[in-house]
């Protein structure tokens, strides 16, 4: 089964759910002109499923091979990488100054997800080079923008993010790769990183790295850590490439999925040390990575959206196709397509659901950074910028949380055959879980939300989303659909679990970390099960004013999401609030 951007589903997320269309009418956009937004994602739907969706399964057999310090991807990538570059879509939200199209944020999230769904090894590669773009516009001096920004926008060259080490994972302040200063400004690096996706391909004849490595006189832990610009070809005076610098990939993974995806370690001083850029100022890496983490952590929540929509996409057809046992009740001869069946109906809705909430999730933080960087107020670009802080770690875990449960179901709906190769679920299924370990894991993802960002600025980021909330859910009260069934009174008793539970963690990060830390992941399960539940409510029920064609069949989503998913919150409230001791305690059972 090939793949199809649900590109009616991504409007109203993007332009209602996550407010895109209210942003362009408060003039926060400029001059864009929003109405070119489906005609954008209508081609890049034609791209993902005539040229992407086709190499998927290709990527996965064939997988990578590296010999002699190069990496051959699988066949068809390099053209289709090509085809890429000049249709244009790597330079979506670049800068327009360097090549790239200017087109929000938020556009080239939602192409994001359609790279993802179509081929997620495939669009793991720009996505990256996309957090290579922002940071060095963000920190770069005036010449390493001239020389890289316009190649790497244009996705001439790629890049990558160079931070783990073999023994500096998510203690990143741990790493052990140095850099000294040579008296021609530049500097020499020497060490190791593994798990390096893209760090050496067939498909460009440059890669830029970003690096982050130690002045040898550099404070301990992440303040003393720098971040380095270490291209695999150098650059002449004239931008020709010349001599090829002293990092090259030592070894490649050999993964449970994104076969297609060359995750390398790469080597660095064999001859002398790679010559590297200082982007930022030294010892201020961490504040410039995080530019790209960021950046790349919204990305693999949407590698979560679209691996989901992929998943339900092909167990739909599958459960619409494939015939067992009779509906209930029904007389005469023959078998019925499974998808009659309520349990399977369930999973599927549950399939459904879960991925258009973390879609709008994904696209609301898109469209708080757009606005952090966009609008003209102070006020509201720093409002924008807090709220897109505190959406990127729900973003980013729940999203690729629902990647996984959505593949999971995706072979159970297929029964015995989703766990032969040859459907393609499983797949979808190995694909996924990396995606909620890389780019910091879902549990690190937890931790910041409860320890940085609940209580940023006294929590008013929180307490100004809830009274959005609270206003949705005030409008499906009052709507009088029947249609909505116990929607609002489900989202109701969600928002109160998530409004006391937030106090409660405020209260007892201050008295008792370990007990808020305990229950760091429930708490942004709440959180995003009912923001997913309440922003659901809220395309339903502009799909209604707007006069959609099936404005029902959203209604009918954001029920099932309440009264299935966002139902669960006051249990997830009790998980955090009552159970510390159960996790704080362990130590007698994990002991030895």
């Amino acid at each position: 089964m090939t793949y199809r951007a649900p590109i009616n589903d991504i409007l109203l997320s993007l332009n209602h759910g996550a407010g895109l269309a209210a942003a362009v009418q408060a003039g926060h956009y400029g001059d864009f002109d929003g109405d070119i937004t489906a005609a954008v994602l209508e081609e890049a739907g034609k791209f993902a499923s005539d040229v992407l969706a086709p190499l998927n399964k290709v990527g996965d057999e064939h997988g990578i091979k590296l010999d002699d310090g190069k990496v051959t991807t699988a066949p068809g990538w390099p053209d289709a990488y090509q085809r890429w570059t000049a249709a244009g879509w790597n330079a979506v939200s670049g800068p327009e100054a360097f090549g790239g199209q200017g087109l929000p944020l938020a556009i080239n999230a939602a192409c994001t997800e359609i790279w993802s769904a179509s081929n997620v090894a495939f669009g793991l590669c720009p996505l990256l080079t996309l957090s290579a773009i922002e940071a060095l516009d963000a920190h770069g001096n005036a010449e390493l923008k001239q020389i890289y920004l316009e190649k790497l926008v244009t996705g001439e060259w790629t890049g990558t993010m160079q931070l783990t080490e073999p023994n500096a994972g998510s203690d990143v302040g741990a790493l052990r790769t140095r850099a000294e200063k040579q008296a021609d400004g530049t500097y020499r690096l020497k060490g190791t990183k593994i798990f390096i996706t893209y760090g050496e391909h067939d498909m460009t004849d440059n890669i830029v790295h970003f690096v982050l490595a130690r002045l040898p006189d550099a404070p301990a832990g992440t303040k003393g850590i720098s971040l380095f610009l270490v291209p695999k070809f150098l650059v002449n005076a004239d931008g020709s490439l010349g001599a090829r610098n002293d990092i090259h990939a030592s070894g490649v993974e050999h993964k449970l999925g994104m076969h297609a995806s060359p995750t390398c370690t790469m080597t660095m001083g064999d001859k002398g040390g790679a010559i590297g850029y200082l982007i930022g100022e030294e010892n201020q890496g961490m504040r410039c990575m995080f530019t790209m983490m960021n950046q790349a952590r919204l990305g693999v929540g949407l590698e979560g959206v679209g691996i989901a929509d992929r998943a339900y996409q092909q167990a739909l057809a599958y459960a619409q196709e494939r015939r067992q046992g009779k509906a209930l009740g029904r007389k005469g001869d023959g078998m019925d397509p499974i998808i009659v069946h309520p349990d399977v109906k369930r999973m599927l809705m549950q399939m459904r659901s879960q991925t258009a909430a973390a879609r709008t999730i994904c696209y609301a933080t898109a469209v708080a950074l757009d606005i952090s960087v966009r609008a003209k107020d102070a006020k509201v670009r720093a409002d924008a910028a807090a709220r897109g802080a505190l959406l990127t770690p729900i973003a980013k875990a729940f999203s690729t949380d629902t990647g996984n449960e959505v593949a999971y179901l995706g072979v159970q709906v297929h029964g015995g055959m989703g766990f032969i190769e040859e459907t393609g679920a499983a797949q979808h299924y190995r694909d996924a879980r990396i995606t909620s370990i890389y780019e910091g894991t879902n549990g690190i993802q937890s931790i910041d939300l409860v320890t940085r960002k609940l209580g940023a600025n006294g929590g008013a980021s929180v307490w100004a989303l809830l009274d959005e909330l609270d206003a949705t859910v005030k409008q499906v009260e009052t709507s009088n659909d029947p249609a909505f069934g116990s929607t609002g009174a489900k989202l109701r008793d969600a928002l109160g679990a998530l409004e006391r539970t937030s106090k409660w963690l405020l209260e007892r990060l201050a008295a008792s970390p370990n007990d808020a830390l305990a229950g760091a992941t429930p708490y942004l399960r709440l959180f995003g099960a009912t923001l997913g539940g309440c922003m659901l409510a809220g395309e339903a029920l502009a799909a209604k004013a707007n006069g959609d064609a099936e404005p029902q069949r959203y209604v009918a989503l954001a029920r099932f999401f309440a009264e299935n998913i966002a139902v669960q919150a006051p249990s997830l409230e009790k998980t955090v609030t009552e159970s510390a001791e159960a996790v704080t305690g362990a130590d007698a059972v994990l002991a030895g």
